[in-house]
């Protein structure tokens, strides 16, 4: 009896579930996953048992897909509604990632989204489209997929650079090459700004809710940051700056060497 106790338990799965999808850990409710019939998820979680589903080193379910567009996935399954972002620029991925996990009509609704969209852009009103949950009945009211603001918060760009001054402060000043722009604010917001350009390889594995303070940009120039960051909405509300000055010696004639660190708060 104990054996089959300990099959019968391994044959189903918890009612917390861990999930691992594309490095993105995410932990929800197993009648989440279940919410939609016939459903990819559905089918995994219904259909087989735990010991058939692919997992990571630490046993949470892998699924090889875009672990931040996930996060979408999740909110509509959980809420049979979605809600995206003000400026959501990856509308087509997203109806690429529903596909996969077999939603058709949430894919529909975001072909049809993305037609509104383009329409309201054309005529420079508001984008406000709608959409239906698949598990509630055709005589339902449909439901909104609209940008309410988008996804509110604060992104912090910050960088160190060093340039000299002669001396006599008359040449101009030499500025060298920025090294690395850091990025700190909150997993989801910085991944839906920044994308792929994003490196993330100081602190991995971070869930979207979580914050950071490590994050670096892949290119070089500050503008590329500020114009991602408006081209989603956000702007400027306060910068500050700190520097010190060296001499490399006591030689009156050589330059002054300048560091400084400086910081951007952009808000939307």
């Amino acid at each position: 009896r104990e054996r089959e106790a300990e099959m019968a338990q391994s044959s189903t799965f918890p009612e917390v579930v861990e999930l691992n999808v594309g490095g993105q850990v995410y932990v929800t409710r197993f009648e989440t996953l279940t919410a939609v019939p016939r459903s990819l998820l559905w089918t995994k979680f219904t259909q087989h048992t735990p010991a058939d589903l692919p997992k990571d080193s630490k046993g949470r379910f892998f699924f090889d897909r875009d672990g931040f567009l996930f996060r979408y996935i999740l909110d509509y399954l959980r809420d049979s509604e979605l809600f995206l972002p003000e400026f959501f620029k990856e509308r087509k991925r997203l109806q690429r990632e529903a596909d996969f996990f077999q939603l058709p009509e949430l894919s529909r609704r975001l072909a049809a989204a993305s037609k509104d969209s383009s329409s309201a852009e054309d005529s420079g009103e508001p984008e406000e489209v709608e959409l239906t949950s698949p598990v509630t009945s055709s005589s339902s009211s449909d439901r909104p997929l609209r940008s309410p603001g988008g996804n509110s918060g604060y992104i912090t760009i910050g960088y160190r650079g060093t340039y000299t001054i002669g001396r006599d402060i008359q040449a101009d000043a030499k500025f060298r090459r920025v090294a690395r722009i850091t990025v700190c604010g909150k997993i989801s917001l910085t991944k839906e700004v920044f994308g792929e350009t994003l490196n993330e390889s100081r602190d991995p594995d971070r869930p979207p809710d979580k914050y950071t303070a490590r994050y670096y940009l892949k290119y070089n120039f500050l503008e590329q940051a500020f114009d991602r960051l408006a081209e989603t909405g956000f702007h400027m509300v306060a910068c500050n700056s700190t520097g010190t000055c060296s001499y490399g010696s006591n030689d009156p004639s050589e330059d002054k060497l300048w560091t400084s660190y400086t910081e951007y708060v952009f808000c939307r």
